[in-house]
């Protein structure tokens, strides 16, 4: 039986962010192939956690800096590791190339870490980076080349290794969200939904401020128009900063986590995405034309969404047109149902679970039969992989010996 190891950062909460949504379209896609999974992570369990067990994943907790998992992987010997973001290859790379060397190893961005550092840097500087090559860069695309294949989930991210970093477009595959086709089919009519919603998970940077932008900017512009409309904002792990933006008086709800956002985001009658950074493509846009609900954006929030298809409501980046045109598609019936097709238009064209998975199962497959080929021509890579073996196996032996001191100095 061909067998999968995913080494995750987190639990999947597909629930919580759309990370989750993601990991749990790759897994669902795996057991489609007939791969047996095991789904194996360093973090704590959460409250919000998939239960992977009723899929039939095998649930697995490692540590890091432990000889432990060498002996566990190379008694599972995969067939492919998958690793959720470039922090899980970093730690647990090398030990998979030094037990388990024929495995075809898969990256999984998410998105770009380092390009979400990047622009968070430029707004909060007010400066344009033109070029750059932090750290954090040099660390994420170490690990690309270190990888048989890593997944982009957005184009525009694609672009941007081949063209700005010399990435070869044959270590990269463009893999965006897998969708079922969508339609307004049992969702609420225009009548039935009320307020507007903004959705997302306050551990993430980007979403918290997006919601003071809305609190701060927007809103105050949009609840002068519509006296009786409110600002419901749901996310995952709200810190006291977050809920204490909640203002009551001005309609300003802060809601916490929805155990169904999709029938939170389907009863709403528009959604607001105010972000101003970030990178990848975003879920909570993608969900909102899943439920139907028309949305206003910023150009960064629509990044790689819709390409040149016209969006489900309106792209705006100024507060005055975001607020304006949030007034408008809240109450123009007529523009609100052409916005909300044309969202179904977007899922259907651009987020095909079919088209995708067809094309993902075709280069998984060329990757399994040509993985010597492919590692003979990835030269940087494997120059890559060499060093951080020698250079992580020694420090992590460092820390192994050094724990294991510890703990019988303490006994």
């Amino acid at each position: 039986m061909k067998t999968l190891l995913v080494i995750g950062y987190v639990w999947p909460e597909p629930n919580s962010s759309a990370a989750g949504s993601r990991m749990m379209q790759l897994l669902q896609f795996f057991l489609s192939q007939n791969y047996k999974i095991t789904f194996a992570t360093t973090a704590a369990e959460t409250v919000h956690m998939a239960d992977l067990g009723e899929l039939g994943i095998e649930s697995v907790t490692i540590a890091l800096n432990n000889a432990s998992f060498d002996s566990f992987i190379k008694k599972l010997n995969p067939n492919i590791v998958l690793f959720d973001r470039f922090m899980m290859e970093e730690q647990f790379g090398w030990r998979v190339s030094n037990e388990c060397p024929n495995a075809l190893k898969i990256l999984d961005t998410e998105d770009l870490h380092f390009l979400r550092n990047l622009r968070e840097l430029e707004f909060k500087n007010q400066l344009s980076i033109t070029t750059f090559l932090s750290d954090l860069a040099k660390r994420e695309l170490a690990s690309i080349y270190r990888c048989d294949l890593s997944l982009i989930i957005s184009e525009k991210e694609l672009q941007l290794l081949v063209e700005d970093y010399n990435i070869p477009a044959s270590l990269l595959f463009y893999l965006p969200f897998l969708l079922e086709p969508s339609n307004a089919v049992d969702l609420p009519e225009y009548e039935e939904r009320k307020h507007f919603v903004s959705i997302g998970n306050f551990r993430h940077q980007p979403n918290f401020n997006a919601v003071l932008y809305l609190k701060e900017e927007i809103w105050p512009l949009i609840m002068k128009k519509l006296p009786k409309a409110e600002m419901h904002i749901y996310g995952s792990y709200p810190s006291q900063k977050v809920t204490q933006l909640q203002n009551i008086k001005d309609r300003f709800y802060i809601k916490g986590w929805a155990q169904d956002s999709r029938k939170v985001v389907s009863n709403a009658k528009v959604s607001l995405a105010a972000l101003r950074f970030g990178a990848g493509l975003k879920g909570k846009l993608v969900e909102t034309m899943q439920c139907g609900t028309p949305s206003i954006t910023t150009s960064v929030g629509a990044e790689g969404i819709n390409d040149t298809l016209p969006w489900n409501g309106f792209i705006k980046n100024s507060p005055k047109a975001f607020a304006d045109t949030a007034i408008t598609l809240y109450t123009e019936k007529d523009i609100w149902y052409d916005a909300q097709q044309k969202g179904f238009e977007i899922l259907n064209i651009r987020f095909s679970k079919t088209e995708h998975t067809l094309r993902f199962a075709d280069r998984l497959k060329y990757g399994i039969e040509h993985l010597e080929a492919e590692r003979h021509n990835n030269i940087f890579g494997q120059i890559l992989d060499h060093h951080l073996l020698k250079s992580t196996y020694y420090l992590s032996k460092y820390i192994e010996t050094k724990n294991k001191l510890e703990s019988t100095q303490n006994k």
